[in-house]
């Protein structure tokens, strides 16, 4: 298939400030390692379920898809010939037919804190609340702070700001990568990852496509192998552990000289208990390494700990 002006490849993805930034540098790395026009390329909005529903904590309304559903079914349904997700988005198991093919270099990793009057999480004071959607986000955070208090809080980044001025909560956290993509580092305090460990492939852009449709010729030059194969890794440890909107769980994967490092976690919602473990593995070994580090950790939590 040529793409042209009178035929644009069409892009899919949510209507979130986020997710239009993310699709636009997607069209603007198409169009510079291709030499094409910007009207080659046509950005379609879709609204998934999770961006209609803001009045209740995702994990009531669904596990993880709710925001890439409607998308998938718009791949399916040839309505869109791509579509661009962040990845920690991306349910396991991908509808059939579709595929992630194209990983975009990864930016920051890290969670960032958010905060009018407080520099970091030691420094709120006893019983703080914090606002804060994340299951994940929640259960570090109470692992640390058991006093803490938390509220539902979702919402874009000047949404859930003034949400902190209207004094709703003391401090929230939010992803660097999307604080970075929407043209807002100043508003970056990174928690580094000693202290609190991504969502599986939090900072990481991916593309879907249909498995049926050869568009390596068109991607590939995008694709970074290193976040590929750093994420690919992350989401087998996910897969193992059935990670869902309702699983407290972190992990991440770095190269560390030729070698892959991983590190993951899974905790009670209330941080009362958290099992955590860092495991290397060469890359060839890396993706099978990780499902088997999945598969130690839920050993070592037993039987219902993930329920």
């Amino acid at each position: 298939m040529t793409y042209s002006p009178d035929r644009p490849l069409k892009i899919g993805t949510r209507g979130s400030p986020l997710a239009l930034a993310q699709a636009h540098e997607v069209r603007a790395r198409l169009m510079a390692a291709h030499d094409m026009p910007e009207d080659a390329f046509a950005i379609t909005v879709i609204q998934t379920t999770g961006d209609a529903v803001q009045d209740r904590p995702l994990s009531e309304i669904g596990g993880k898809g709710l925001f890439t559903k409607e998308i998938e079914a718009a791949l399916l349904d040839r309505r869109i010939d791509i579509a661009v997700h962040s990845t920690k988005d991306v349910a396991n198991v991908l509808p059939e037919g579709l595929a992630l093919t194209t990983f975009l270099p990864r930016e920051d990793v890290r969670d960032s804190f958010i905060s009018r009057k407080h520099g970091s999480l030691a420094d709120l004071p006893e019983g703080a609340v914090v606002g804060c959607s994340s299951i994940r986000r929640r259960a570090q955070m109470a692992e640390k702070r058991p006093d803490l208090q938390f509220v539902e809080f979702r919402g874009n980044v000047q949404t859930r700001l003034a949400k902190l001025d209207a004094g709703l909560a003391e401090a929230t956290l939010l992803a660097c990568a999307g604080l970075v993509r929407l043209g807002t580092p100043d508003l970056m305090n990174p928690i580094e990852v000693d202290e609190m460990l991504p969502a599986v492939a939090q900072g990481a852009i991916s593309l879907e496509q249909r498995a049926d449709e050869d568009l390596d010729g068109l991607l590939a030059p995008l694709n970074d192998d290193d976040t590929a194969l750093c994420v690919r890794a992350e989401r087998a440890f996910l897969a193992e552990l059935d990670g869902s909107c309702r699983t407290p769980i972190g992990g991440l994967a770095r190269l560390v000289d030729s070698a892959v490092e991983l590190r993951g976690e899974i905790l009670k919602p209330d941080g009362s208990t958290v099992h955590r473990d860092r495991w290397t593995a060469g890359a060839a070994e890396a993706v099978e390494m990780a499902a088997e580090a999945g598969r130690e950790l839920k050993r070592r939590a037993g039987p219902g700990f993930l329920d």
